[in-house]
């Protein structure tokens, strides 16, 4: 019998607890379940907020965290898992940022811990106690962390980067007028 240490344990513990609240946050986001709004309820948050199109945004952040969290509680594909997690965070992240860091205030702390939990792991691996580990790590390489971690992060650029364009763009347009047009009449 194999003797697993206290980092296997660890890390064992690290991504079903960041696994599991990742997975069923994006099963909020694509089922309905456990009080979440499903594909249509969170696509019309997703256009509210400035990610559109709202549908296939919330498909994406929801697969990203679901399929993520899974693969990260299972130990499976561990950089591309963590670093599409990480990527969902920092787009969620994005929106709770104006309201400040704590989560009792809107904040991002909730998005930002699990980031960069998803991220940390990417990184470090999923240890023994793992099916990257049981399957030989053909899904864990080396080079696959900075590649995963890359891709993600050139994703979230361009996605986040356009929603703040849409944001700015709707808060210019809702902005008032500093001053008031009075009509000229011509006698």
């Amino acid at each position: 019998m194999t003797c697993y240490d206290r980092r296997d344990l660890g890390l064992l513990l690290l991504r079903l607890g960041t696994g599991g609240v990742l997975a069923a946050h994006g099963a909020q986001k694509l089922f309905g379940w456990f009080g979440g709004h499903g594909l249509e309820g969170t696509g019309q948050f997703m256009e509210s907020v400035g990610y559109s199109p709202g549908k296939a945004s919330a498909t994406a952040a929801g697969l990203a965290e679901a399929g993520g969290g899974a693969l990260l509680a299972l130990g499976l594909g561990t950089p591309g898992a963590g670093a599409a997690a990480a990527g969902a965070m920092a787009g969620a992240a994005a929106v709770h940022a104006p309201n400040g860091f704590f989560a009792q205030e809107g904040g991002y702390e909730h998005a930002a811990t699990l980031g960069l939990a998803a991220a940390g792991l990417a990184v470090t691996g999923p240890g023994r106690l793992s099916l990257d580990h049981a399957l030989g790590h053909v899904l864990d390489r080396g080079w696959m962390v900075p590649a995963a971690l890359a891709v993600a992060a050139a994703g979230t650029a361009l996605v986040v980067g356009a929603r703040t364009r849409r944001v700015r763009a709707k808060a210019a347009g809702e902005q008032e007028a500093l001053f008031e047009e009075e009509s000229v009449k011509e006698d």
